[in-house]
Order: structure tokens, then C-alpha cells, then sequence
């Protein structure tokens, strides 16, 4: 058992399920692991911020009872995670970071959480977001900052940073996280991890949610982090398909991935963009995969683009993103944000100039930006009739250092050129942009001894696909790598 153990916190969800099912390791030694873990290391990280150790020993007893009685409960038998903290944990607050919410305690389990738990998984806690869900940070009134495992002093993204930091850290056997602006996929690029943003609305975001019964926005997307890509095949396939409602009606059935051999793949090279500059480490790791890729007999393309101007395709996005992320707005702060409409420079292009035109727009508008929104689809079809797979950066950069500034007053500096702080939704966009799938997958760490991620990018319902390319990249580019103060201990 004491050899099982060692270094046991950084195996995939898949093997660590493996070997409780074998009896090599109990789900209680796990589960008390990982809480050790996390009282020795999260002080600074602060990850974790809601612990419910009780209930996960209580439930990694039963999982450990069931075993014994020949009982199997599932792909997750016995496995302790944690989830992001806007998910709805029964008896855990769901405060999105928000002050006013600090006392909303969930009285049961919401979708997401009960479809792990009925795979046999329990939950260690819950992982920190930013305030509103609505940053590349992750720091609130409540649960304060969130640091990068390989440098406190950074971030470790937003908005599912938490999350991200949980896994690389090695407190955790899997996440779940959402995704409107990058927030499953920049985590995980600045931690080192696998992240799927799944294909729009094959994932319910009921269960995701402060306030019961909403209907499901545009553009947002709930979905698996882990320390492997089979993990994330493993996750998508538990969190995916029709609510009650829905299964009434229609089921689900994502097509298996079509190639299993890398050689198979044709693959396009998205290695920056003017519109979006990125740091030269981030560039050259994709044109270093796209060399790789090359060796290994896979057909690659640097040129290929979908028939679309990308930073058309860009406004498009932010239009969209800023109208769905401000409708919670009560009537004074949309005639407030009128006001400054009325007084802005038509011409005017900067973030704040955006973000004020979308919060008020007028729905005749946002179905004008639906229809151009659904001819940038219409392009990504045709061209996946040609491609299976995009790569490209996910961020401009490697995880920054903590700035938590108003945002107006935050810049990105990258390799020396001066950027907006949201340029980076740019990389983010294209995927959410047109509902389509995307996996981001580690491709090792740069001087800096930060980590880099990519994402790849699939056709519609595609999800399995981009999975497997990140799960067949890992033996040209290697896979999750622990920071080095943590590893080993």
C-alpha cells in the first residue's frame, strides 16, 4: 500500500478508479490523501476555499462497503474531486463571489453534482472562482486569491482557476468548470492541465447556476478539467446529455472520435494573429507541434483559415459575450450605461466602448449579431469538410502576475507589445464564438518554468475528436507535468 501511495495525487482519475476497483488502494486512504494534501499545501494556493472532508470520508467509506460487497458504482467507483464553486453541492453556499450571495446554501444536489456522484465519485469541496465568474484571475470578497501552483504570485486563470490550480496542485482526482470566455481552457493552459469546452448545449447548465430555473444563456458551456485527456472523455461522457425535460424527447449520441492514429489527422496551424498577438513562447510551441506533427506523417497546414475576417468574427463574439454577461443588469444600471452610450464616439473601439454597446443592446441587434454569428458557422462547416483540427494558443501568454486593478486600468504586455487586457478572448472566441468543442492539452513548460497549453479546436459535435488529438499529442509534446514544489511530497 505505502508504494501504491507515492505520488498517488497526481495519477489520472481512470487509474486512480483502477486501482480502488482492484483493491490496491481503498477510497478512504485516497480520500484522506488528498485532505491531507490540501491542509498541508492549499494555505497559500487557497484552491479549495469550501471543504466538506466529513461527508467525502463518510461517502469513501461507503464506496469502500459496496466494493466489498461485489457492489460497483459506477466509472467514478470511490473517486474523490472537488468542482468549481458555482456549481450547486448540497449543504456547500453558491456564491459566485459575490458578496450578496454569501449565505446561499443549496439544500441538494444540482444536475451536474448529482450525475457525479451517481457515477460513484464524492466530493472533497468546492474550488475558487472570480467575482461574477468574470475574469482571467480568480480572487472575491469571500474566499480572497487564488494562486498559480508553480508561482503563487501569478494567476492561475479564471474562471475556473480553482479548478485548474486543485488538479496541478494534486488535491483532487478530477474538476468540472464552465466556460463563456475561456475560463475552463485558460486555467488550464496557465496550470498545466486538459480542459474541453464541449460543443454548445450537449452539457446542461442546470445545476450551474445561483438562482434555480433560469433558462440556459448563449455562448456558456459546462465541462471537465483533468490531469489527462482519456479523464476528459471519461467526465464528458457522465456530464453530457438531455435534461428530463429534453430526454423526453431527444438523446444524445456524439460520434466517436474517427481516427485513432495521430497520422491520420489533418491538422491546421493557428500559431498567432495580428488581431490578437501572442508571446513568442506561445508561438513557436505550435509550430514546434506543427513540425512534430509533420515527422510523425500527419498533414499540416500554416496557412489554412476558415472564410471568415477574423476580427470581424472577433467584435462579433464580444457583442454577443458582453450582452450575455450584463443581462442580469437591473433598470438603473442599464439607464446609467445608456447615458454613456448616448456620449461615446461612434467610432470609439476600445474594450470600454464594447462592453458598453453590447451590455444595452437592443434585441433587434443582438438577433442582427445572431445572424452574422451563424455565418462565421457556416464557414468553420466548410472548413472542417477539409480539416479536423485547429491549434492554436488559448492565451497571449503564460500565467501573469496578480493584478487586480479595475479592469480599464489592467494591460497585457506581451514580449513588449502593449495589449487591452481582454484581447486575449480573442483565441478564447474563436471556439465559443460558433458553439463548436475545443480541448486545450499541455505541451510541457516554458524558461520561465511556466506552463504552456494549446487547444485544438473541432467541428460541431466533434468532442471525442479533439479529445483523442490531445490524448495522441501526448507522446510527441508529453503530457501534465507536476510543479516542482509540489511533486514528490
Amino acid at each position: 500500500m505505502t508504494e501504491v501511495m507515492n505520488n498517488i495525487e497526481y495519477q489520472s482519475a481512470s487509474e486512480l478508479v483502477r486501482l480502488i476497483k482492484s483493491g490496491a488502494v481503498s477510497s478512504v486512504a485516497l480520500t484522506e490523501h488528498y485532505i491531507d494534501r490540501i491542509e498541508q499545501f492549499d494555505g497559500d494556493i487557497n484552491a479549495v476555499v469550501v471543504r466538506t472532508f466529513d461527508a467525502a470520508r463518510r461517502a469513501a467509506k461507503q464506496a469502500d462497503d459496496a466494493l466489498a460487497e461485489g457492489r460497483d458504482l459506477g466509472p467514478l467507483h470511490g473517486l474523490p474531486m472537488t468542482i468549481k464553486e458555482s456549481y450547486v453541492l448540497e449543504s456547500t453556499p453558491t456564491t459566485w463571489g459575490l458578496e450578496a450571495f454569501r449565505e446561499n446554501h443549496a439544500t441538494a444536489d444540482g444536475l451536474a453534482v448529482a450525475r457525479f456522484k451517481g457515477a460513484g465519485a464524492h466530493f472533497l469541496g468546492k474550488t475558487n472562482v472570480p467575482v461574477d465568474l468574470a475574469d482571467f484571475q480568480s480572487y472575491n470578497p469571500i474566499y480572497g486569491t487564488t494562486g498559480n501552483p508553480f508561482d503563487v504570485g501569478r494567476t492561475p486563470g479564471g474562471s475556473s482557476g480553482g479548478s485548474a490550480a486543485a488538479l496541478a496542485a494534486g488535491f483532487s482526482g478530477l474538476e468540472a468548470g464552465s466556460d463563456i470566455g475561456g475560463s475552463i481552457r485558460n486555467p488550464a493552459h496557465f496550470c498545466g492541465v486538459y480542459g474541453h469546452k464541449p460543443t454548445y448545449g450537449i452539457v446542461p447548465m442546470q445545476g450551474h447556476e445561483l438562482v434555480p430555473g433560469l433558462a440556459q444563456g448563449d455562448l456558456a458551456v459546462c465541462g471537465p478539467l483533468a490531469r489527462s485527456a482519456e479523464d476528459l472523455k471519461l467526465a464528458l461522457s457522465i456530464m453530457a446529455g438531455p435534461t428530463a425535460r429534453q430526454g423526453s424527447g431527444w438523446q444524445l449520441a456524439l460520434p466517436q472520435a474517427k481516427h485513432q492514429r495521430l497520422e491520420d489527422f489533418k491538422v491546421v496551424i493557428w500559431a498567432t494573429d495580428d488581431v490578437a498577438p501572442v508571446a513568442s513562447i506561445v508561438a513557436e510551441r505550435a509550430l514546434d507541434l506543427g513540425a512534430r506533427l509533420e515527422a510523425a506523417g500527419v498533414t499540416v497546414s500554416y496557412t489554412a483559415r476558415p472564410n471568415f475576417d477574423p476580427e470581424a468574427a472577433h467584435q462579433n463574439y464580444r457583442t454577443l459575450l458582453n450582452a450575455a454577461m450584463t443581462a442580469g443588469m437591473d433598470r438603473a444600471q442599464v439607464a446609467r450605461l445608456m447615458e454613456r452610450v448616448a456620449h461615446l464616439d461612434p467610432l470609439d473601439q476600445s474594450d470600454d466602448a464594447i462592453n458598453t454597446r453590447a451590455a444595452v443592446l437592443p434585441h433587434r441587434e443582438w438577433l442582427r449579431a445572431n445572424h452574422r454569428r451563424e455565418a462565421i458557422r457556416a464557414a468553420w462547416d466548410q472548413f472542417f469538410g477539409d480539416w479536423d483540427v485547429v491549434v492554436c494558443p488559448q492565451m497571449a501568454s503564460t500565467a501573469f502576475t496578480h493584478d487586480h486593478r479595475p479592469f480599464g486600468q489592467r494591460r497585457l504586455i506581451t514580449d513588449g507589445l502593449d495589449q487591452p487586457y481582454f484581447d486575449q478572448l480573442f483565441w478564447a472566441g474563436l471556439a465559443i464564438n460558433a458553439y463548436l468543442p475545443s480541448t486545450v492539452f499541455p505541451t510541457g513548460l516554458a524558461e520561465n518554468g511556466l506552463p504552456v497549453g494549446l487547444q485544438a479546436i473541432g467541428g460541431p459535435f466533434q468532442d471525442y475528436l479533439t479529445i483523442e488529438f490531445a490524448r495522441l499529442v501526448e507522446g510527441l509534446m508529453g503530457g501534465f507535468v507536476p510543479p516542482p514544489s509540489l511533486s514528490g511530497s
